[in-house]
């Protein structure tokens, strides 16, 4: 922890020596309880969407904000948002993707509005682009909705899912940072299915396997990410495969989903195994020719059965999909931010 005495120059100093020595994979560990946890509190961050905010929703137990990933072979750096802004000043940093990285981008915006509390902020929305400022800084948080990165247009067939095509990219140019996501939209079927066909070149068919859909949507974006970005200019993530906890089966509880869930899975070997859309992602990302980052998150998110929503929500039902901020999308902003800083 810091002393009460260290000026800002100093615990500026002092994280970047911190992370620079930073040399393992950071996304292999454990989680351990640690008491000075959660990183904020949800009270006092005014970016939290209802759907994520299960203290506002009276979720009766806490152990769930306790804990702390841990690396087996080193230590994260405690986040600063000091460190953050002053890194990125003038800079700007969008996630682009579902619900999901809305989730991490609220979590991020909680955590830096945290460590700074008195800096100026704005909560701007316009063309279909959610923005957190920070003023002081110009540092600009950027939140792009587009759930399967690849085009979705209405035509006079209705509306259609374009596997080989991504127009929208032309809001994602000229960022400083890059957060990718995609999967959890294309997996929905019936009612909650927001496209009538998949389109790829001239063929036009109803349904397809999901996987290779969402490989050939991959593929379209990572060809997108050859073509336009430029690494000296721009940091790109893929964000990785956040899982689900609908069926106990996957952590060998077969009759339970993550409702009443209230600890991680604490064994060394998640039963479900890797999913093959995780198997997907690694597979496009090892074509993509630019610089690329994934965050690995799906095992360490694997064992979060406890940390979802379930009904503490405004959403009707449980969420078994979905991230209770306070929560596990600050360690992936944690781990996002080792990436960025070391």
């Amino acid at each position: 922890m810091f002393s009460s005495v260290r000026t800002k120059a100093e615990e500026y100093d002092y994280f970047l020596n911190a992370t620079n020595s930073i040399g393992c994979n950071i996304f292999n560990g454990k989680w351990v309880f640690d008491s000075s946890y959660p990183l904020y509190d949800f009270s006092k961050c005014p970016f939290i969407d209802n759907e994520f905010n299960c203290q506002k929703y009276n979720r009766p137990d806490n152990l769930y904000l306790k804990y702390r990933w841990q690396p087996f072979s080193c230590n994260l750096p405690r986040f600063s948002g000091l460190v953050f802004l002053e890194k990125h000043r003038g800079k700007n940093i969008m996630f682009v993707g579902d619900s999901l990285s809305l989730n991490m981008w609220e979590s991020l915006g909680c955590m830096v509005h945290s460590s700074l509390p008195n800096a100026k902020t704005a909560l701007i929305k316009k063309n279909g682009i959610a923005e957190i400022a920070f003023l002081d800084y110009g540092v600009r948080l950027l939140m792009y909705r587009t759930p399967y990165l690849v085009d979705m247009v209405k035509e006079n067939i209705r509306t259609v899912l374009k596997l080989d095509s991504i127009t929208d990219g032309n809001a994602w140019r000229g960022m400083d940072v890059l957060v990718f996501n995609s999967w959890h939209w294309w997996t929905h079927t019936g009612a909650s299915q927001p496209w009538n066909y998949m389109q790829e070149g001239s063929k036009i068919v109803k349904d397809m396997n999901r996987l290779v859909a969402f490989y050939k949507g991959m593929t379209t974006w990572a060809r997108w990410v050859d073509k336009n970005i430029d690494p000296s200019k721009t940091k790109v993530f893929f964000q990785g495969i956040s899982p689900t906890h609908y069926q106990g089966k996957d952590w060998n509880e077969a009759s339970k989903s993550c409702k009443g869930e209230t600890q991680p899975f604490l064994g060394t070997k998640y039963p479900a195994g890797t999913p093959e859309e995780a198997i997907v992602v690694n597979k496009v990302m090892k074509r993509i020719k630019k610089k690329v980052y994934l965050l690995d998150i799906t095992t360490l998110s694997q064992y979060r059965k406890d940390a979802h929503p379930g009904f503490y929500s405004d959403m009707h039902g449980s969420d078994c999909s979905h991230w209770c901020l306070p929560g596990l999308p600050d360690t992936w902003n944690l781990l996002l931010y080792t990436s960025l800083i070391s």
